[in-house]
């Protein structure tokens, strides 16, 4: 991992040497331990990153957004199911119940943001008005949690501009 030496071809005595230094020091970097764990790290985060995720099967809708910062506590999430079912991380919890509930969380916990995982067969009325039962509830900061570079950025308008 550091600089080596490369030595000259040495011989007898009596050779006449064609450089004055006998030995160069080697300025290469070997780099194959560093891709090696490198390698393993993507690996064990491939497999792993699927395991993190709450297991409510959700169509989410495809957009271009970046990914929310990840914090130390486990961040909340609640889930809108193409059924109109209402989930707290993988708990049913029924619409007149959820701002009750949502308070009661929300005063144990020390981070007010809270992840909105809704199907997109789900019409928006419905979104904005889980919406307003989370801020209701005590979480002023919902990130919706949506699905990456999906094919809706290459669809064209409705109006065909």
């Amino acid at each position: 991992m550091g600089a080596g030496v490369i030595k000259g071809s040495g011989g007898g005595g009596k050779r006449r040497r064609r450089s004055r230094r006998s030995s160069a020091a080697m300025s290469e970097i070997n780099v194959t331990p560093f891709v090696d764990v490198m390698l393993v790290l993507l690996i064990i985060f491939m497999v792993a990153a699927p395991m993190l995720t709450v297991g409510v099967p959700v169509e989410l809708p495809k957009t271009a957004a970046q990914a929310l910062p990840q914090d130390t506590e486990e961040p909340l999430s609640v889930t809108l199911s193409a059924d109109g079912t209402v989930m707290i991380m993988s708990t049913a919890v029924e619409r007149e119940d959820l701002v009750n509930r949502l308070r009661a969380i929300a005063a144990e916990r020390s981070d007010d943001r809270v992840y909105l995982r809704a199907d997109g067969t789900v019409p928006y009325e419905q979104v904005a008005q889980v919406m307003g039962a989370l801020n209701a509830g005590g979480f002023s900061s919902i990130g919706l949690v949506t699905d990456v570079g999906g094919p809706a950025l290459d669809r064209p308008a409705a109006d065909g501009n």
